[in-house]
Parts: structure tokens; sequence; C-alpha cells
């Protein structure tokens, strides 16, 4: 009923803005939740999927991607759908437009899209009250809910520790997980914060802020493998709890797609970010959990990331074509498939 109910929506989707639809959907979730929670069909992971994660209990493997529900306004819709735990956020200290619009592009044929956003925020204050909101009015998911860290595109690059403590600080008890995003493509600067100095420098920061709930960091898909291999092992040495590989791609391989700037998401992404959270698997040697990233676009590329020493999963471009019943059946093939 969900699937045939988007194939209903999709052509009319597909013809607006991709920016724009995708904020007319998440307004409606918004502005009626309890409709919008009441009209979602209830799937949630069959039993035989539950995963620990870092201490956190998920119903089950597939979670929800950052940058789908960025200021969370459609939090209460998120579990019924199957995830096991919900990723908001880029949230930033101060609000921000982010960069200049259009700023996303779709290329249905290839599952693929091509995305500038730069962090565009609500900020801090106004996403932790609107978290606060939902949970004294007990309207909480059923799932961990996590919250993806970055920094002010106009906070130089040796004081960006600053601005994620900050975060880190303004959401402490509104989170059961926190991730460090120094992966995105989009905001000037940024993965050079991968480098081993300035990571340990944020992680450690943020991880001395917060000690009640697991803090992972964000790996991009792009990384040499000796660079990936020192942050992956910074990482771990400054404590987080987990490593989420990968953010999206500066690489291409789609025609339409080479002048765009931006990362690439979606299926074509899928063969680069298994190769590069292979690596991370191997590197972090069972140290800590990793959450696998990128072009799942169904049970199949599920599998594979499991099969590749994956705890989780997190999706997000891969639903925008498929639909919201994908979920439901990477669930479902998953739990076809257990012993």
């Amino acid at each position: 009923m969900l699937d045939l109910g988007y194939r209903l929506l999709k052509p009319a989707l597909f013809s607006m803005d991709p920016e724009r639809a995708h904020e007319r959907v998440l307004g409606m979730a918004s502005a009626m939740p309890g409709l919008a929670r009441a009209l979602t069909p209830d799937t949630p992971p069959p039993p035989g999927l539950e995963v620990d994660l870092a201490g956190l209990k998920l119903p089950g493997p597939v979670g929800l991607a950052a940058g789908l529900d960025k200021d969370a306004h459609a939090l209460r819709i998120w579990d019924k759908l199957g995830f096991g735990f919900v990723e908001i956020g880029t949230i930033t200290p101060l609000s921000q437009p982010g960069n200049p619009r259009p700023r996303v592009h779709r290329f249905p044929a290839h599952q693929a899209i091509v995305n500038s956003m730069g962090f565009p925020s609500d900020g801090m204050e106004v996403v932790a009250r609107r978290l606060e909101r939902l949970q004294s009015k007990g309207h909480w998911p059923n799932v961990p809910v996590g919250v993806n860290l970055g920094k002010n595109k106009a906070t130089p690059a040796e004081e960006a520790h600053l601005d994620y403590v900050k975060v880190t600080r303004r959401l402490h008890g509104l989170a059961d997980y926190l991730t460090v995003n120094v992966s995105s493509p989009n905001t000037p600067g940024l993965r050079a914060l991968q480098m081993v100095a300035p990571l340990k420098r944020i992680l450690e920061a943020v991880l001395a802020a917060e000690q009640s709930v697991p803090v992972f960091v964000k790996l991009a898909p792009d990384m040499q493998p000796e660079q990936l291999d020192q942050a992956v092992n910074a990482a771990i040495e400054s404590g987080v709890a987990g490593i989420i590989a990968t953010n999206t791609t500066r690489r291409r391989g789609v025609p339409g797609t080479e002048d765009l700037p931006g990362g690439l998401s979606g299926a074509p992404l899928f063969p680069f970010a298994l190769a590069q959270v292979s690596q991370v698997v191997a590197s972090a040697a069972g140290r800590v959990p990793v959450v696998g990233v990128g072009g799942i676009t169904g049970p199949e590329q599920a599998k594979a990331y499991l099969a590749a020493g994956c705890t989780a999963l997190q999706l997000y471009s891969g639903m925008i074509f498929e639909g919201p019943g994908l979920i439901h059946r990477i669930n479902q093939g998953l739990v076809d498939e257990a012993p």
C-alpha cells in the first residue's frame, strides 16, 4: 500500500525541483505530525534483526542517514517505516542558509543525486527546542535517535572543534548518539579536518564534552588508502564508539554530472563506498563497529555491507527513487536469509 501511494505521487514530486519537493513532503509531516504518523503504515523490523550498535539496542540494522530530515521536522514517522535508528542533521551552532540554489539534482535513469547543500541548518537552538517539545509531549520515536554535528561555514578550521563542542553541549540529553561530520564535500575545507591532527582535536573535544552517549565519526569515500587508515586509527585512539562510512563522493561517472558541484549519492556510489567501507572494517579490526552507507537500493546492497563486516547500515537516496517501502523490503530480505 505504501509503495502504491508513492508510485502515484512520484511523477508529481519528480516534476518539481528536487529540494522543493523534499521541503513540501517534510513540511506536510511537520505541519500535521499526528496525521502523518497515523497515515504511515507500521512496518517495524521483523523479529530476529535486532542489533547492538556500540551499546545502542536497535530493533533492526537499517537506519536513516543524516541529510534527509536535517532539522527533525518529521522525526515522528521514521520508526514506523521500519528504520532501526534515525540520524538527524547536520546541525550547526548558528542557523545558516547553505549554498545557493539550485543545489540538488536528480538523475533518475541512474538512481543518482548530486547535492551541494552546504549544511543548511535551523541552528542548534531551534532544533534543540524542537526535540525538547517532542520529548515533553511523549512523541519520541521508538528507536535510537542520533544527531549529526557540523561547523558553521564561517568558522575557521582552527576553531572548528569549538563549533562541534557547542552543538554537543546544547543537545545534551536530546540524542542517543552523536556523529561528528567531517566528510561533507560541500563546506570549504571540511574534509581537511579528517587529517590526523585536526580530527583528534575535534573528537577529543567532543568526547570530553559528552560522555553519556556514544560518539561516532563519519568519513568520506574519497580518501586515499593510507589517509583512510590514519583517520580510522586516529578516531579509535581518540575514543569514538564507532565509524560511519561513507558520505557522498566527488567522483562522477554519471552523464550530466561532470560540471556540477557537490557530492554524488545513490546507486553509482555503491561500489566506491563498499570498497572504502571494507577497508574501514579491516582498519578497525573489530575495535569499534562500522556503519555502512552508500548506494543502498535494495536487499542485495544491504547484505553486501553486512557481509563486509558492518554492524548496521544507513540509507537516504535509495528511498527517494524506490519509495519509503524500501526499508521494509530490505528488512524482509535480511530476515528471509537469516539462518
